[in-house]
């Protein structure tokens, strides 16, 4: 069970939560950067935990150089924190395109990223799901979806980890954790807690 366990985890498309959470941070990135900071007069102002803009069912779509769509934000509201210069959204559903096309879809009732994008939570019904597609080698790849109350990455490291629960899916096969650390770098999944799988048997024509 351990090995066909590790050997189905090195099958996951790895590549699939520091992507989708990559394109997610640029595009709060783009979002910080684009809105213009609020004037303030001459004298300091009290620094407090508050929103200097909003942005209310906003979406925000980034394209690649040939005008194809890579990426589409969108959320109930946003909010920027210039304390923490943090961007806060709610409702967040965001769909992301690979270079083959492949469509990769993650919502979360609360987002939170970095002004730089180095860092992104998902809270609150998260769930990241890439579509079944045809790998380079024409192989078919099942829908993979990850799901849980917490996701957090680390853009700059490629790392996605969770202390929370989290429940990852591969076509029938079904695998849950309490804790989840994800390292792209080094293509390693580790599941930490009770961890528990259910494998179904490929049926051959």
């Amino acid at each position: 069970m351990t090995a066909r366990l590790r050997q189905l985890l090195d099958r996951l498309t790895l590549y699939l939560p520091v992507l989708l959470m990559g394109a997610l941070a640029m595009s709060a990135y783009w979002l910080v950067r684009t809105n213009p900071a609020p004037e303030t007069p001459g004298s300091a102002l009290a620094v407090g935990h508050w929103p200097d803009y909003f942005m209310r069912e906003f979406s925000v779509q980034t394209f690649d150089a040939r005008g194809r769509l890579k990426s589409q934000v969108s959320g109930a509201q946003a909010r920027h924190f210039g304390d923490t210069d943090t961007l806060e959204i709610d409702q967040a559903l965001i769909h992301s395109y690979d270079e083959q096309g492949a469509l990769t879809t993650a919502s979360a009732r609360r987002a939170i990223s970095t002004g730089d994008g180095s860092e992104l939570t998902l809270m609150g019904g998260a769930r990241v799901v890439r579509a079944a597609n045809a790998s380079r080698q024409s192989k078919e790849q099942p829908e993979l979806t990850f799901a849980g109350e917490f996701l957090h990455a680390f853009i700059d490291s490629q790392r996605v980890t969770s202390d929370q629960p989290v429940v990852l899916t591969r076509g029938a096969d079904r695998f849950s954790a309490e804790r989840m650390d994800f390292d792209n770098q080094q293509r390693i999944v580790e599941l930490a807690g009770r961890v528990r799988g259910v494998l179904v048997p490929t049926t051959k024509p």
